[in-house]
């Protein structure tokens, strides 16, 4: 099976850290960024025990579309 990179980002929201996967719909939390990142990790494992890996569409990080928004 081809090795699969996946890019996460993660941000504070009050008092915890999000995590989440830009190429698909999955994101945790946790106390620290630290914490945060392993609890999406064993999130993606419990998510493709359902899924057959051959079959995931998972679009290159050149295929996702990402705009900045400017708050004022």
């Amino acid at each position: 099976m081809k090795k699969q990179s996946l890019n996460i980002v993660t941000w504070k929201e009050d008092k915890l850290f999000i995590a989440k996967f830009l190429e698909i719909e999955l994101a945790s939390q946790g106390k620290t960024q630290k914490e945060a990142i392993k609890n999406l990790k064993e999130a993606l494992s419990l998510y493709l025990e359902e899924e057959d890996p051959s079959k995931l569409q998972i679009p290159s990080i050149k295929d996702v579309n990402t705009q900045t928004y400017t708050l004022n």
